[in-house]
């Protein structure tokens, strides 16, 4: 459809959870909408507050920028950045501090828009950094936004996935301690992770046959059990068996050649064992345009790289 023919009223509305107050995600909003074209594509609302984006737009000397406060989904305009404020307490913005504000405001916004998520108010979630300190609680018992919202839409898994135009990795491990990848990391884990990647490049991405490559866990891919046995124990069973059921699926792959030599240009999705195996090289090659996509959930999440 030509760009000046859409119809704003059909555009997806799309919330954008505010994050810690004191941390970068009021500023990412702001110069997120710096471009007005992204009205076109879609409604958005921040759930959060009035009073933080105007500190921000402050501080940022962003005259330019400009948002509508509303009370609920039905008030908003697509042609403006609205914001719900969610917090009916006091706010006070102290930039770059840890405080507990931040994690109450942050989880209150979340809350909210899950809500209006359920309610089909919203058509996807964006959600702005959390600090994961400040944010624990008794409503909030997670390493992450990616294991809340696996639980919060009842899914039985989830698969952390970093996308860009040319590039998507997912975790087989995601935010678990490095000491604790092998007590995690299982065929099944594995299997059941590749089965999510396979089925989002279908579903999500319209990749027909999609091809995927498997990092090793260890260095050298084990080098032939010289270096660790999980790439024969584990990693290449689990291969086999994918390959038995007729998909695309090649590894186990060491990781530093596969990313320097180029060779993950020739794979739709790539399968890394733990996160930093993926995100350090996905961050390097894709920092300006990636976006963390949460696959395998009943309704669609992202968050900034």
């Amino acid at each position: 459809m030509n760009e000046e023919n859409r119809d704003k009223k059909t555009n997806p509305i799309i919330g954008i959870t505010i994050g810690d107050i004191n941390g970068i995600g009021p500023e990412v909003i702001i110069k997120a909408v710096e471009n007005n074209q992204i009205f076109q594509f879609v409604t958005l609302i921040v759930y959060g507050h009035g009073k933080a984006m105007s500190h921000y737009k402050k501080i940022l000397q962003k005259e330019q920028f400009n948002f509508l406060q509303i009370q609920s989904v039905d008030q908003a305009k697509p042609n403006k950045l609205n914001v719900i404020n969610c917090w009916s307490k006091e706010v006070t913005v102290s930039t770059g501090k840890d405080l507990p504000i931040g994690g109450e405001i942050a989880l209150t916004s979340l809350i909210k828009a899950c809500q209006d998520l359920e309610d089909g108010k919203i058509q996807g979630v964006v959600t702005a950094p959390i600090n994961k300190n400040n944010i624990q609680s008794e409503n909030f018992k997670f390493p992450g936004h990616t294991e809340f919202f696996t639980e919060k839409f009842k899914a039985q898994d989830s698969l952390m996935f970093l996308c860009n135009e040319h590039l998507k990795i997912g975790v087989a491990t995601g935010h678990i301690p490095i000491s604790k990848i092998g007590e995690h990391l299982t065929k099944e884990v594995i299997l059941q992770k590749c089965h999510m990647m396979l089925k989002s490049l279908k579903d999500d991405f319209g990749i027909k046959k999609p091809k995927i490559a498997v990092l090793g866990l260890n260095p050298h891919a084990g080098e032939d059990g010289l270096l660790g046995s999980e790439e024969k124990e584990i990693i290449m069973p689990a291969i086999a068996e994918l390959k038995n059921e007729g998909h695309l699926v090649f590894g186990p792959y060491p990781a530093d050649g596969f990313f320097g030599n180029g060779t993950y240009a020739k794979f739709d999705g790539i399968m890394a064992m733990y996160h930093d195996q993926g995100l350090i090289p996905f961050k390097t090659l894709a920092f300006e345009d990636g976006v963390n996509f949460t696959a395998g959930l009943s309704i669609v999440r992202t968050s900034p790289d």
